[in-house]
């Protein structure tokens, strides 16, 4: 059986959680069927359930669910302030393409 590694949580995804003060709700990412690529990340916030894995940093939670836990293996969860936004993105190796919005992907 091989191990599944967990997505990283970037320190800046994490110091962005404390200046919202997410707590004690969590940045949930999860991976749902659709979107343009046929996959799509959802990105909420949300109390942590008994399954989730748990990354903790900075007194914040990210978690995500055991289903979404194998296309986000390895994948790097940040946070960008640029000029054309403010977001919570996901950089995902896994992912053989993905779309123009930055939110869909196919694998």
């Amino acid at each position: 059986m091989q191990l599944t590694l967990p997505p990283k949580v970037t320190e800046r995804a994490f110091e962005r959680l404390a200046e919202i003060d997410a707590a004690p709700q969590a940045l949930r990412v999860a991976v749902e069927g659709g979107g343009c690529s046929g996959f799509q990340y959802e990105i909420t916030l949300d109390a942590p359930k008994p399954d989730d894995l748990v990354i903790e940093g900075h007194g914040q939670k990210v978690v995500v669910d055991s289903v979404s836990l194998p296309f986000l293996e390895n994948a790097v969860i940040d946070f960008s302030d640029e000029l054309i936004g403010a977001r919570f993105t996901i950089e995902n190796p896994n992912a053989t393409s993905s779309c123009g919005c930055g939110t869909s992907f196919s694998m």
